[in-house]
């Protein structure tokens, strides 16, 4: 009797080792997918009104440097853009080149005017953003603007592929770290 409680103790010993042995590890964190289909072509969006803008700032993620750039008015009502790629940036309307750090230059222009129309006053300026330590920025200025537009440049480290997209009162530009 006692030999089958010894054999029956040692079977409930090595039947836990073999459930210990089932339960599955902890997973490693995955790494995250940087792969993008962006492209580096021009983007635009259209606007049938200004939108004053009234703020933007900068972040950093993980695949991608953002701008934000925020608007008065309505989630429904689109924010006119249009960003693209130039080798040298014109001030608009003066033509004057606009020196801006980076391999490459983001012209950034939005159809939202510098002033208020219905008097002519300039809105109160909008603040500089800083993108030191950026992976990808490496300036941003605004740089002019006439007829109901404002312009901006964002100076980046290399030609890399951008999205714009308008979440609500924000326009987005994305530039992707990596190719």
């Amino acid at each position: 009797m006692r030999r089958i409680g010894t054999a029956l103790a040692a079977m409930m010993l090595a039947g836990g080792g073999l459930l210990a042995g089932t339960v599955p590890a902890v997973a490693a964190p995955t790494a995250v997918d940087c792969a993008v289909t962006w492209g580096s072509l021009d983007k635009t969006g259209d606007s049938v009104a200004s939108r004053r803008l009234v703020d933007v700032r900068a972040g950093q993620h993980e695949c991608f440097d953002r701008l934000v750039f925020d608007a008065q008015g309505t989630a429904a009502d689109p924010i006119g853009y249009t960003v693209r790629y130039v080798d040298v940036l014109h001030q608009d309307p003066s033509d004057v080149v606009v020196p801006i750090k980076g391999g490459a230059i983001l012209e950034i222009s939005l159809f939202s005017p510098r002033y208020d129309p219905a008097t002519g006053q300039p809105y109160p300026p909008l603040p500089s953003v800083d993108v030191t330590g950026y992976r990808t920025f490496r300036e941003f200025k605004f740089t002019g603007g006439s007829e109901g537009y404002t312009q901006a440049g964002l100076g980046v480290r290399a030609r890399l592929p951008f999205r714009v997209f308008q979440t609500a009162n924000h326009l987005v530009v994305d530039v992707a770290h990596t190719w």
